[in-house]
């Protein structure tokens, strides 16, 4: 089977951080982010960086809880990184390569990225790291 993934590039990736404030002064106040999205609710800050989105997840919020140990030598501080996949868009086609490949993908959800919200869908690697493959922005969004 043709693969029916095409790389576009990076969309965004997550970072879960202990300290909010002081992750925030880097990004937005040293390397120039900024604020493109706030869900406290779920504990996500959403930072534009160009083309992309750098999402930050504190460890203590409902997202960064779900990842296990805080950020450190034994606790992971990257909880996800996104794929941009160049149109058309087809979630049976890339399910179906996915696991012809055995890579068993999780649900096809509509999520927000850099250009929007759209369809994504999450594998994780040989190693166990998640990588979500996201659509193009939905046309009603």
């Amino acid at each position: 089977m043709t693969s029916p993934i095409r790389l576009r590039g990076l969309d965004h990736l997550v970072l879960r951080v202990v300290d909010l404030p002081r992750m925030l002064g880097f990004y937005c106040g040293v390397l120039g982010c900024g604020v493109e999205r706030e869900q406290a609710a779920i504990g996500l800050v959403q930072l534009r960086a160009g083309a992309s989105l750098i999402d930050l997840i504190p460890v203590d919020g409902k997202l960064g809880r779900a990842g296990g140990a805080a950020p450190g030598k034994e606790g992971r501080n990257l909880d996800h990184f996104c794929l941009a996949i160049a149109p058309p868009w087809d979630a049976d086609a890339i399910i179906a390569y996915l696991r012809e490949h055995g890579v068993e993908p999780g649900d096809v959800g509509s999520r927000n990225g850099a250009e929007g919200e759209g369809p994504s869908i999450y594998v994780s690697d040989p190693e166990g790291n998640v990588v979500e493959l996201k659509g193009p922005p939905s046309r009603s969004a």
